[in-house]
């Protein structure tokens, strides 16, 4: 049996921040949004991975994280942005104001290690960031437009001191998240 991975840094503790950020699109329709409580940045999405790869998952992610050389730092969330297009909607996002330069290293060392194991490349640059919805249909799309060009909002600082291998599990009320393994910084 296979498991569903990514390899993410979670937003612990900011869950209320970013639920009021969510508050900003509540009357939009045809948006389904994250779970508040399981924010996160994902630096590398695995997808499915046989359950006899995790160690060797862990062992190559062990050694991503030291060579990457970053230690712990401070991340400072804040601005909206979408994918893939304004004129396209397809996911509403937080940014990260401050290190993001850290979790662009994080991830540029991850990449080449799990692609060596087989995963596939990122089709896109990294850009670090936190899912806040999904746009499941155009019907709020101008509110949306709006919202992300006219406010700039914060959703306050994390200090990052690990990096997590994170499984989702898909179920009926949506995915769950459980960390697999800690990476310290």
């Amino acid at each position: 049996m296979g498991k569903r991975l990514f390899v993410s840094i979670d937003l612990d503790g900011l869950g209320e921040e970013v639920a009021d950020l969510q508050d900003r699109f509540s009357d939009v329709p045809g948006l389904k949004m994250t779970d508040p409580e399981q924010a996160h940045v994902t630096l590398q999405f695995l997808g499915d991975a046989p359950s006899h790869r995790v160690e060797d998952i862990v062992e190559a992610l062990d050694d991503a994280v030291a060579e990457a050389g970053v230690g712990p730092f401070t991340a400072e969330f804040g601005g909206l942005g979408v994918f893939p297009s304004l004129d396209y909607i397809s996911v509403i996002w937080l940014g990260v104001e401050a290190g993001s330069e850290e979790m662009t290293a994080l991830q540029a060392a991850i990449e080449p290690r799990v692609v060596e194991l087989g995963f596939e490349e990122s089709d896109h640059d990294f850009t670090p960031h936190v899912t806040l919805a999904r746009m499941e249909h155009a019907g709020g799309k101008e509110q949306v437009q709006q919202t992300v060009q006219e406010e700039d909002p914060t959703a306050g600082t994390l200090d990052v001191e690990e990096v997590q291998l994170t499984e989702s599990e898909l179920t009926e009320d949506g995915p769950e998240y459980a960390t697999l393994e800690r990476f310290e910084l």
